[in-house]
């Protein structure tokens, strides 16, 4: 069984929660596969919060932390979360845990220092996250820009966000006038921030202003729990490692609609 992810939004960007089965068309590798379970029930959901605290966030940690607590006002009692820091260096600040106040908490002690060792730090969510406890799973990003420390590479992050089932949610910080003084690792930041969010089915939002952050992270909260869940069954047994191209469509809708959806996967290997 793949399970796919999807979330409608109309041409105002608003959700579309009422559509059915009949609206959706599923095709894998170009050939049309049955939809046999169908989803709109809100579901548990495993997620990684990825807060960048180098010292160009500085002066931007106080909207940053408004924006982590809108989020977590999303919750509900069964989700789990963890967090992740990076500056210098990614590190697990907190553990899978139910209790959403407690990766807030920690939040707020945050002191920004050092540069940015972002595609670290998705790499050791992308580790932390064979332990969710749930089927659906979602990576947060907060964060001023690209990467400029990291031991992982761009090429091994991006093929290993494909094979994991992740959607990717991203929130850039940018400034104009300091996008002029950064290395070209760090104005790559948005292409690759918005590159990884888009092939997961998640959204890359960029941030101009500071004072729309939490309202972006209150969406995305939103957004992860008015999703469809679209599952089929594969005809490919074969455990040969090979990538899948997803292709969904929606069909006999009354208006126009856009749909992001997790784009293909990783057959297991083992």
């Amino acid at each position: 069984m793949v399970l796919v992810p999807a979330h409608v939004t109309n041409a105002l960007g608003a959700p579309v929660t009422n559509l059915v089965k009949e609206n959706f068309r599923v095709l894998e590798d170009g050939v049309e596969r049955p939809i046999t379970y169908f989803g709109t029930e809100e579901t548990p959901v495993s997620v990684g919060f990825l807060f960048d605290s180098s010292g160009s966030m500085h002066n931007k940690m106080h909207q940053s932390s408004e924006a982590a607590a809108a989020f977590f006002s999303t919750a509900n009692k069964d989700d789990e979360f963890f967090l992740v820091e990076f500056n210098e260096h990614a590190k697990l600040s907190v553990p899978f845990t139910t209790n959403a106040k407690e990766v807030f908490e920690r939040l707020a002690h945050v002191r920004p220092l050092g540069r940015t060792s972002l595609l670290d730090a998705i790499h050791l969510a992308l580790v932390q996250m064979k332990r969710a406890q749930h089927s659906r799973k979602a990576i947060v990003i907060v964060s001023d820009g690209g990467d400029n420390r990291s031991r992982y590479t761009v090429p091994q992050i991006k093929s290993a966000m494909i094979e994991s089932d992740i959607q990717v949610y991203s929130m850039g910080i940018y400034d104009s006038e300091e996008q002029r003084k950064r290395t070209p690792e760090e104005k790559n930041g948005p292409r690759l921030l918005g590159e990884l969010s888009e092939e997961s089915g998640g959204k890359h939002f960029s941030v101009d202003n500071l004072n729309d952050l939490p309202a972006i992270s209150a969406q995305i909260g939103e957004e992860l729990r008015s999703q469809y869940i679209l599952g089929y069954s594969t005809p490919n047994p074969e455990r040969d490692g090979k990538y899948h191209q997803i292709k969904l469509t929606l069909v006999s809708s009354p208006q126009e609609l856009e749909v992001r959806y997790r784009r293909g996967y990783f057959a297991p290997s083992y």
